[in-house]
């Protein structure tokens, strides 16, 4: 089946451009020649050559008897969709470049993960941080959540206090305003103070709020000395958070720490069981068995940074409370991290051990309190064990996230901030062939993009934007080190970023071809669904954009397993200047009551767009018994309100 589909494939490809020589201003931007694609969905690779037109997917397939304005010759390597980083801590003036994430393959990043923000920017305005950030230009895409931590503190501030009645209304409003303006899900760090403070009831309550929106809740796992410092208790915390408040849990840096070592099993067995009932568990994970974070954040007990970092310091001046925070600091240091040989760090280039040696000091938890006296510093953590690494970079509902981000220059850090992409791709693909390499790819793509809700992005089809990374699968492989995070990585050749070169042989052509991305009520945080599935209906539709009697949708289209594109037709009927039929049809992706494709509109005066349309008859902010239609192109948008009742939309696995 797979096969007779591909050579469809091809044939359609080849007609969607046989026309493509007759004028220059109608040949597409780009083609990729001779390459292997792997579509992201987790689909076989299969051989075929990609046309670029204005930022969009035009043809995939045999497009031997066309021309383009630029050709590359991909031979022997292979084309993926760009890749999406859901898990990205950027710099302000490094998102202006992205270096380091377009050298590893990544065309989106999505910032505010564990519930805090970007620095110099307004946390609690999503909207207002988009246009702050791409105001000097954007090497990638972004997108940002709104953070629960960010939240809280601008409410209720840094102190351990119970809010209020209005205090709680104004954080859900906050949450609300923030997903109106594009916000792609509500990230928490309750690990983190304030954050950490809230009891999980309050943030059950706050972040309620985002219920109707169907979207995610990433949360850095709390752990407490009440639960002996336990991730799984952390992630069991996240899991009833986001199902009490309606939300779907993300496991984020999916990780086991310190003592609990080796119970990776049990960690995928209650993601499982929360999938089973009816909350779909997704997670991110980076290829390391350390991460990064401020040293005293994670280490000093909860009430020694209450009040922010003057309170801290006023009372590391008081010997009694000294010694208390330093005994509860060693202990927290041996549960989590199994002491001080394991913390670096690499703005001194020491471990902690090596630290304590050079100054005669014996406690860890002192040695601590007076690096932080002088400044805050960040620490390389180490936390894990290799074999649960590789059981969280398997599962099937990980998605491969650096907890890095766009930076200027060559900072001292985690190697992660270079390294992560290809680290999976040559280290756990190519030489310990953990997982295929169709399978890495969908974790960089179609996983990533289905937990945060992007329909337009992390696939390859017709009619998908153009964020494409090309790579080499004998070569590519990452070089930073703990000792040498920044080195950059090898093998990623060609990076796309909304059809224009970002990356061209391994090195950055400074496009700044990034855009800020929202996400809208109808992109649901969803499962990607490989399986068989279709969507038919027949149905009426009304909206501005078209005549006030109003018009038909009529649509019939189906998928198998292992295919590369969607069968059937979809026709608007009685829209004017708006009516259309889509062709070419790229993948088509579901979920209850909701699917989304993309594919060639030609319209009745002859003229074509590439689009991605989405059908929503699941969506909860809608009046009840409505659906909705949504057509997006190049300068093209039409939307409009539909009979749920009509549209089916049915899938397996």
């Amino acid at each position: 089946m797979a096969k007779r589909n591909l050579a469809a494939f091809w044939v359609v490809g080849a007609l969607a451009l046989a026309s493509c020589s007759a004028s220059a201003a109608d040949m597409p931007d780009l083609i990729l020649r001779h390459g292997t694609i792997l579509d992201g969905t987790g689909a076989p690779r299969f051989q075929a050559d990609i046309a670029v037109s204005n930022g969009r997917i035009a043809a995939i397939g045999d497009l031997s008897r066309s021309t383009a304005k630029q050709e590359i010759d991909v031979a022997g390597l292979f084309v993926a969709p760009g890749f999406i980083n859901i898990h990205d801590h950027p710099s302000i003036d490094g998102l202006m470049h992205a270096e380091n994430m377009l050298t590893q393959g990544v065309t989106t990043e999505l910032f505010n993960p564990d519930g805090i923000g970007i620095v110099g920017t307004n946390v609690i305005s999503v909207d207002q941080q988009l246009s702050q950030l791409s105001a000097h230009g954007l090497g990638t895409n972004i997108g940002g959540f709104i953070g629960f931590n960010s939240v809280w503190e601008s409410v209720v501030g840094t102190k351990d206090r119970r809010p209020t009645p209005a205090d709680i209304v104004k954080m859900r409003d906050l949450l609300t305003r923030n997903l109106e303006a594009g916000a792609f899900g509500v990230s928490a760090g309750l690990d983190y103070k304030p954050g950490y403070y809230a009891t999980t009831d309050e943030v059950i309550t706050v972040v309620r709020a985002a219920a109707k929106w169907r979207t995610n809740f990433p949360n850095h796992e709390r752990l407490t000395p009440q639960d002996d410092f336990s991730s799984t208790a952390g992630m069991a915390e996240t899991i009833k958070i986001a199902e009490t408040a309606g939300l779907s849990p993300e496991i984020t840096h999916l990780k086991i720490q310190g003592h609990e070592q080796g119970r990776a099993g049990e960690v995928l067995a209650m993601m499982d069981a929360a999938t089973a009932r009816g909350h779909y568990t997704p997670a991110d994970a980076y290829p390391y068995v350390a991460g990064s974070t401020g040293l005293g954040a994670v280490l000093l007990p909860a009430w020694a940074l209450e009040g922010g970092r003057p309170a801290f310091l006023e009372r590391a001046r008081d010997p009694a409370q000294r010694k208390k925070m330093g005994d509860e600091t060693n202990i927290a240091l041996a549960k989590r991290f199994g002491g001080p040989d394991n913390v670096l760090l690499p703005t001194m280039g020491k471990r902690l051990s090596a630290i304590m040696a050079e100054e005669k000091i014996d406690s860890p938890g002192e040695a601590i309190i007076r690096l932080l006296e002088k400044a805050d510093t960040r620490a390389v953590l180490f936390f894990g064990a290799e074999a649960d690494l590789v059981k969280f970079l398997t599962y099937p509902a990980t998605a491969i996230a650096c907890d890095c981000g766009a930076v200027a220059g060559r900072p001292p850090g985690h190697p992660r901030s270079w390294g992560t992409f290809p680290r999976v791709l040559g280290r756990y693909v190519r030489e310990q062939n953990i997982m295929s390499w169709e399978t890495a790819i969908s974790k960089m793509g179609g996983i990533p993009a289905s937990t945060i809700g992007l329909v337009d992005r992390g696939i390859l089809g017709v009619g998908m934007i153009a964020d494409i990374t090309v790579f080499d699968p004998a070569t590519v492989i990452d070089h930073a080190t703990y000792e040498e995070p920044t080195l950059p990585s090898e093998g990623i050749r060609h990076v796309l970023v909304n059809g224009t070169l970002a990356l061209r042989d391994g090195k950055p052509t400074d496009a700044q071809a990034g855009r800020p991305l929202r996400r809208t009520q109808h992109m649901p945080t969803r499962k990607l669904v490989t399986g068989d599935r279709s969507v038919t209906g027949s149905f009426a539709v009304r909206g501005d954009a078209l005549p006030k009697s109003g018009a038909t949708v009529s649509v019939s289209l189906t998928q198998k397993t292992g295919e590369h594109d969607s069968r059937g037709s979809f026709r608007l009927s009685g829209a004017g200047r708006n009516s259309l039929t889509i062709a070419d049809l790229g993948v088509l992706q579901v979920a209850k009551g909701w699917a989304s494709f993309s594919g060639r509109a030609r319209f009745a005066d002859g003229s074509e767009k590439l689009v991605t349309v989405i059908l929503d008859a699941a969506d909860p902010l809608a009046p009840a018994g409505s659906g909705s239609l949504t057509i997006d192109g190049d300068e093209f948008h039409l939307s409009g309100v539909t009979p749920a009742a009509q549209m089916k939309v049915a899938f397996g696995k």
